[in-house]
């Protein structure tokens, strides 16, 4: 009997502190999900294959709402880890993410409770600028202005996009609130 208590504590401590690990990883998590999906093309028609960035999304969701539970060594892996499957100038996503991840983070308290709405104001601003260092340091490391009408289409598409993903970010952390 008391075994079995003891066992039954065991594999419950073991889940419990499971949870919990997994719990802390959620953000850097689906920040890796997010960067697999921005190396996926997105083919418009007359258009170069362009991709919303999508773990820009991630990093400007957890900076607001799980700051400490995304280091800023999570945010630059998760950058490194983008340039290296997208074939870019490593370390420029990684500088992007971690600049953002910073900014994003120092003004925290503007954001924290504040209504969806200018949450995504805030992301409206934040992306274009974002885009502009990537395009101003891609230009830069390959000697040429690169072609701005695909930044323009990643913008406009990562913008609009952003409700959905931070939605489905707001579900997850929700999850993750609940579980605690």
């Amino acid at each position: 009997m008391i075994e079995k208590i003891r066992t039954a504590d065991m594999e419950t401590g073991w889940v419990e502190r499971g949870s919990i690990y997994l719990r802390n990883l959620m953000p850097f998590m689906t920040i890796l999900i997010l960067v697999i999906a921005s190396v996926l093309p997105w083919h418009i028609p007359g258009l170069a294959p362009v991709t919303p960035a999508f773990s820009l999304m991630a990093v400007y969701y957890w900076a607001i709402y799980r700051p400490e539970k995304l280091p800023y060594i999570a945010t630059f892996t998760a950058g490194l880890l983008q340039d290296i499957l997208s074939g870019g100038p490593i370390g420029m996503s990684a500088l992007v993410l971690v600049l953002v991840h910073g900014v994003v983070r120092s003004q925290r308290s503007f954001f924290h409770g504040k209504p969806f709405l200018v949450i995504w104001w805030g992301f409206s601003i934040v992306a274009p600028v974002a885009a502009a260092v990537g395009w101003s340091a891609a230009s830069i490391y390959y000697g040429l202005l690169v072609p701005p009408i695909p930044l323009i289409v990643h913008v406009v598409l990562t913008i609009l996009l952003y409700p959905f993903i931070g939605f489905v970010m707001t579900k997850i952390h929700n999850t993750m609130l609940a579980r605690a």
